[in-house]
């Protein structure tokens, strides 16, 4: 693990430059946002940004409940059948990346190379990274629940290569629900980490949470209409993001309210095609999703594409009898086309299988 520093044991402004400079040093390779906007009369809406240096092969796929899993984690890894229906984006098709199930519990994954996860164990089962995501959308229906559960450690996370890449898949987790409860699972030190609570609504990439939240308290004394940071850096974009998401109006109007939050993590993005040779890390936002977990719908945006297109989740048949595992071919790079509710342009499909060891 790279680039950590001591907890603030130390007094708290030598405490707050030593995040700063940790900060500075963390190069960004792939990096995203997630923020999750509280509004007026129960609104919820979750929206995320997808960074990534080449194309992530990201597609659609709709999941009916009854779904049998295995956790492709070796020979003593978790099974089960999924209790919720879920839509999820793909990366490579062979991870859910993001998504949202029945119950309008929504999971994300962002990079965070500081993850270090458990060294294998025969005696304990192993859940690929790949999974990780789904088995939450598959098997619970409010932050809550997951975390109860997952405090519990009933598996431990195993990684493997990016494809195409020689190096680890390092990700952290975060949920959010219809209350507009949080929560943000990390691995450090080989241990896991669990934040949670309805103030924790906003993620980026390097450095670990609890240091993001130090350098935030910083911008936060300054005060975002005075100044906030602008560059493309995940300390600056966590900073953007925190101000943004509650300084946008709490409109009762869900068309404002959603336009509202897409400008959001539309500023935290980064431009597509960006290329800065003093940060060869930093990647371009391919694509954007947004979760209105009142009104149960998933936006979709492309960075190549004109368009932002939705799912109504109210129309999908997630039944086990009748329900199908349904797809919506994004094409290279997200490039096909598609403008408002989409469900119908999804096509019977088998199940990618997911990555494992």
């Amino acid at each position: 693990m790279t680039h950590r520093i001591r907890r603030l044991a130390l007094a708290p402004c030598a405490a707050l430059l030593a995040t700063v400079a940790a900060a500075l040093a963390t190069p960004n390779a792939h990096a995203c946002t997630r923020a999750v906007y509280l509004g007026a009369d129960g609104d919820v809406v979750t929206a995320r940004s997808m960074d990534w240096k080449n194309d992530v092969a990201s597609n659609l796929w709709i999941f009916p409940r009854g779904m049998a899993r295995t956790g492709e984690g070796g020979p003593n890894t978790p099974k089960w059948t999924s209790r919720y229906g879920s839509i999820v984006t793909t990366g490579y098709d062979v991870s859910t990346t993001d998504g949202v199930n029945e119950k309008g519990l929504s999971a994300q994954l962002l990079w965070l190379v500081e993850s270090q996860y458990p060294a294998y164990r025969k005696d304990k089962p192993a859940l690929s990274i790949a999974l990780w995501a789904q088995y939450v959308l598959d098997q619970y229906a409010t932050v809550a629940e997951a975390v109860e559960a997952l405090r519990k450690e009933p598996f431990f996370i195993v990684t493997d290569n990016v494809p195409g890449e020689q190096r680890l898949t390092t990700l952290h987790l975060s949920m959010s629900d219809a209350s507009g409860d949080s929560a943000i699972i990390e691995y450090i030190g080989g241990r896991q980490v669990i934040h949670h609570g309805r103030q924790y609504q906003v993620m980026t990439n390097s450095p670990t949470f609890d240091e993001q939240l130090a350098l935030n308290a910083y911008w936060k004394a300054i005060g975002g209409t005075t100044m906030l940071p602008g560059t493309n850096r995940s300390a600056d974009r966590f900073a953007r993001a925190s101000f943004y998401i509650n300084a946008i109006p709490k409109s009762e109007d869900p068309v404002v309210a959603l336009a509202s939050v897409f400008s959001v993590i539309r500023n935290a993005s980064v431009p597509y095609g960006l290329n800065t040779e003093e940060e060869p890390n930093i990647s371009s936002t391919r694509w954007r999703t947004v979760v209105d977990h009142k009104r149960m719908l998933y936006f979709f945006e492309s960075a190549l594409t004109p368009n932002t297109f939705w799912v109504d989740l109210k129309r999908v048949d997630f039944s086990r009898e009748t329900g199908k595992v349904l797809k919506l071919d994004l094409g290279p790079n997200q490039r096909n086309v598609f403008a408002g509710e989409t469900l119908d342009r999804f096509v019977p499909a088998e199940p990618f299988r997911f990555l494992g060891i």
